[in-house]
């Protein structure tokens, strides 16, 4: 891990499901060559969505028609990427909620396919077009579970900005790309089997809380990012310090309720937008309705986004 080109595929559990996979690739050396798929909303979220706008992630807009050329060109500027990257994909298209288990119960019950009991039913279309796309320069997929132990609360955005913590177990499965199948539909079908299978892996977990007896791997903490880190809170303390210096903001009390102020205005958009980015208000994308033979993608369950 973190010495080859890959593309990650994961179930999409909790609303931080992107920083889980930011650790992991921070940990295996390649946090700086990491991009995702994500919807196009997402690169408006202050900060962490604006990082992963300059990173040059993929952002798609839920209109195949329109996001088909710009996943295609996406991936091809990957080709000479200079170092190891990951490229990860969300395949569910969503976020899990209660409530979308169990619309995809009721599609996968009328059209015959395995009823799911802890992930959703995947979206082949765009895994599709990133295995063909990437199958000369990319020799691995990891197959990644993400499950949440019931001891511990679901982690999301809130309560990370509020350092409370939370538990996540990961689960990684290493696949060779020149393995997968040749053709477009063999390799839909193996994606659905795929999470077939990664439901299966969370049934065991659920009972269990753990993924089996798998040996695990213990990926420790660089000592460089803890120095990093460090180096940019000292040099951002220092620029604030001396802004408000500068600034003599701190000299008077209109000053200082001023700063309050501004402090507090920026505190409550944040909970605003945090709270608008938890999974609960996440709804799947429009879909168009087709007729009867491609029921498969007029539901908008397994294939309609990416």
């Amino acid at each position: 891990m973190g010495k080859e080109h890959a593309l990650v595929i994961s179930n999409h559990r909790s609303d931080i499901d992107w920083l889980v996979g930011w650790v992991l690739a921070q940990r295996s050396g390649c946090l700086g060559s990491s991009l995702a798929v994500m919807k196009k909303s997402s690169k408006f979220l202050p900060v962490i969505g604006w990082s992963m706008w300059f990173s040059e992630y993929l952002f798609l807009e839920r209109s195949w028609a329109k996001d088909e050329g710009t996943l295609k060109s996406g991936v091809q500027r990957l080709k000479d990427f200079p170092q190891p990257f990951w490229l990860a994909l969300f395949v569910e298209g969503t976020r899990f909620t209660q409530a979308k288990l169990l619309a995809a119960q009721e599609y996968a019950a009328a059209t015959g396919l395995p009823v799911p009991r802890n992930v959703l039913i995947p979206r082949t279309k765009g895994f599709v077009t990133a295995v063909s796309q990437m199958r000369s320069f990319a020799p691995a997929i990891y197959d990644v579970t993400v499950a949440i132990p019931k001891s511990s609360p679901a982690p999301t955005m809130l309560r990370l900005f509020e350092g409370r913590p939370s538990v996540v177990h990961v689960h990684i499965k290493r696949h060779v790309m020149r393995d997968l199948p040749e053709t477009d539909e063999a390799v839909a079908q193996w994606c659905k089997d795929i999470f077939v299978a990664k439901d299966a892996l969370l049934d065991k977990h659920t009972v269990e809380q753990t993924f089996g007896d798998q040996q695990l791997k213990v990926t420790g903490r660089p000592l460089k990012s803890l120095l990093v880190v460090t180096a940019w809170a000292c040099l951002l303390i220092l620029g604030a310090l001396k802004f408000l210096y500068w600034s003599s903001l701190l000299s008077s009390w209109k000053g200082i309720a001023f700063s309050a102020l501004g402090l507090g205005v920026v505190t409550v958009l944040m909970q605003i937008l945090i709270r608008f980015s938890q999974s609960e208000r996440s709804t799947p994308a429009p879909v168009a309705p087709t007729n009867n033979k491609n029921k498969g993608e007029s539901s908008g369950k397994p294939e309609k986004q990416q």
